[in-house]
This record gives structure tokens, sequence and C-alpha cells, in this order.
């Protein structure tokens, strides 16, 4: 791993990205005040490139759910922008914001959120029914067949593994077409191969849709599937490395935890 590949705070490293899907400008997010204050994110500003595949690393209480969060409109930020393409989340108010994560975000949770008493199906299809719209029926087969349940598509949850369930989530994210899909912990749940499941997926959700993924990830391995990891530690963004592997994330953490021992 050389320099070109790598970005550390302190350092200065000219990348090209493409078109920016999400960014932030200078955000900061504080909890309490006085003796009990924690600064979440401290002056985070940083792109997302459209149709790239962005992991987001960092010990506990790092600030990397927080970001993801500020960044998806589900947490607003105490000092800062987020834009959304040319919108500035941050200027919203609730009924605006709510709108806008329905029809250009999609969200992947860590414990699946699905309705039980729904099929894979109709979980799938829920945005755009709470949207009062019709799915574009030749992309939702294209998801579905991407996701590789369609012999399960009318099972509810609970007759579902981990992995589908998380697979059916994913394409509950894709199904409106996002302009992000945000992922937290995604595979967390998972053991070893429906981890590789669905981490493919959403890799191939970059590379055969477009779709731009920003997933945050505590795992080495899972990070190797993105094309550019994010490295946060006490809410400042510490580092940046391009292509990773799951060696080199690994290489790169121990570097940053001997610079933080020193």
């Amino acid at each position: 791993m050389g320099l070109g590949a790598v970005s550390v705070r302190g350092m200065s490293v000219e990348v090209v990205e493409r078109v920016v899907a999400v960014r932030t400008v200078g955000v900061g997010k504080r909890y309490g005040g006085g003796e009990t204050r924690i600064d979440a994110l401290d002056d985070v500003s940083v792109d997302f490139g459209r149709g790239r595949f962005t992991a987001i690393m960092g010990p506990s209480g790092s600030g990397k759910s927080t970001l993801l969060h500020c960044l998806a409109g589900l947490d607003r930020p105490s000092a800062g922008q987020v834009w959304l393409g040319d919108v500035e989340l941050t200027r919203l108010d609730e009924k605006a914001l709510t709108h806008l994560r329905r029809d250009r975000i999609g969200f992947v949770f860590q414990a699946f959120n699905l309705v039980p008493t729904l099929t894979a199906l109709e979980n799938i299809t829920l945005p755009l029914d709470l949207a009062n719209r019709k799915p574009d029926r030749e992309w939702l087969d294209k998801v579905i067949t991407t996701i590789g349940l369609g012999d399960r598509l009318n099972h509810k949850p609970s007759e579902l593994s981990g992995g589908q369930q998380q697979r059916v989530a994913c394409a509950r994210a894709l199904v409106s077409r996002p302009d992000v899909v945000f992922a937290d912990e995604p595979t967390g749940n998972l053991d070893s191969r429906s981890s590789a499941d669905v981490l493919g997926f959403l890799h191939r959700s970059v590379r055969e849709f477009g779709q731009t993924v920003v997933m945050v990830t505590h795992d080495p391995t899972a990070a190797a599937y993105a094309d550019r990891v994010l490295f946060l530690a006490d809410g400042r963004l510490e580092a940046e490395l391009l292509d990773p592997t799951a060696e080199s994330v690994l290489d790169l953490m121990k570097q940053l935890d001997a610079h933080e021992a020193g």
C-alpha cells in the first residue's frame, strides 16, 4: 500500500472524484453541554461520488453511524451543511425532509426492519406503496433477479433466513431508484456466507445499476467490497483508502492505532 492509495490527516493526495452524490461541509454533531459535552462529529467535510461504493470505518464511538444518519437525513447536525445533489438537507423542514428520504434515499438497517405481516415482495415495494407510486416492472424484476429470491417472494420474513431477509431489505432500499443507498452495519447480524451474499448484491448494484452506496462497517472484509474506505476517529476524518483489500484495510488500521498511541 503506497501513499498514492491512501490519504491520512496531515498528508495530502490528489483524488479525482466523479459527480458528487452527497457531501458534507464542516459538519459537527454535539450532544450535551459543559463537562458532559460530547462531540460525536467534529468539522467533517467529505464528498461521496455518484456511482461509487464507500465504506466508513472507525472504532466504537468514532462517529461513523452518526455521520451516516446525518448524511441520510435521519439526524440533524449541530453545525455545518449536508447536501444531497443540489439540495441542502440541513435547510429542509421535517415534512420536506420526510418526502426527500422517501423519494431519494434508501436505507438498509442492521436489524433488517422488515414488516413481519407482509410478504417479501410486499416489503420490497412498501416504499412505493407508501408514496402511491406504481413500481417500474422492468426495474423491479431486475432487482428481484439480482437478489436471487424469485422463489421466496410470497414468504413472510419469519420464513426467510437472516441473509434472505437482509437481501429483501437491500432490494427495498433500491426499488425506488434512490440517489443514494445508506447501509448501517448491514452484515452485523449475518454469518460469513450470508454477509458475502448481501455485500455482493450491494457491489453489483454499484457496478451494474450505477447505484451510489455508503456503508458503515467494522469488518475489513466487508470494507474490501467498496471502492473507497473512510476512517473516522473521535468524530474526525482521519484517513482515506482507495481500492481497498482486507489486508490493506487492516494495515492502515494498525498504522492509525500506532499514530494515536504515539
